[in-house]
């Protein structure tokens, strides 16, 4: 992490990897339903998607948090998986 952000945990990740990486993992209709935004019920798509994102910070402000969530989920899982060391 970068010294002038050091507690910021979505500094260098760009808003379009946030997208593409929620709508790979969730898919636009559960997107959909867990950011309630037209962007990405109706017609979505990444660049539509981006180009509201950019303009409205309280969208922005979910997304940003539902990718947070997704990588804490992601990593529970991870770790689930893992088998556990021995004692």
């Amino acid at each position: 992490m970068s010294a002038e952000q050091p507690k910021n945990k979505l500094h260098g990740v760009t808003l379009e990897r946030i997208v593409t990486e929620l709508e790979a993992h969730y898919g636009w209709v559960e997107l959909g339903q867990l950011v309630d935004i037209r962007c990405f019920q109706q017609d979505p798509s990444v660049p539509s998607s981006l180009k509201f994102l950019r303009r409205t910070p309280w969208a922005r402000a979910k997304v940003e948090s539902l990718y947070q969530f997704m990588l804490r989920e992601v990593a529970r899982e991870q770790k689930r998986g893992e088998p556990e060391s021995a004692l």
